[in-house]
């Protein structure tokens, strides 16, 4: 009986372990084939998103931008990176670049610097 006992209670631990493992592939809520920046940290406040290029963010969020996910479509030779710019028509230095799928709750050196942003092959 205890051996039944323990293999059943192994086995449940197994299953539940597997199951709290297991969970939504990313943290950010941003729609598929989209750029997402919000004003605060872990994807919190008020969100903008583009599926293109944008060289001059609106005032809201520019310069104000704490976490950024790179939602885009990828495959052979589509531009999937995107590159964030602390000036209007992706003028000065690029704060951020993103890779394919990739999401930063915050990144200190990029934290409310970008005014523009463009999709690319690469970063």
């Amino acid at each position: 009986m205890k051996r039944i006992l323990a293999t059943t209670a192994a086995a449940l631990l197994a299953l539940t372990t597997g199951l709290a493992v297991a969970g939504p592939a990313t943290a950010a809520e941003c729609p598929s084939g989209q750029f997402c920046v919000w004003q605060e940290a872990n994807f919190g406040g008020q969100r903008a998103n583009w599926s293109g290029d944008d060289g001059w963010w609106e005032s809201w969020i520019s310069d104000t931008d704490s976490s950024w996910a790179n939602h885009g479509i990828s495959g052979p030779g589509i531009k999937d990176h995107v590159r964030v710019y602390e000036n209007a028509w992706q003028g000065g230095n690029m704060t951020i670049c993103l890779a394919p799928g990739q999401e930063v709750g915050y990144n200190a050196a990029a934290n409310d610097r970008g005014d523009s942003h463009i999709w690319a092959t690469g970063c």
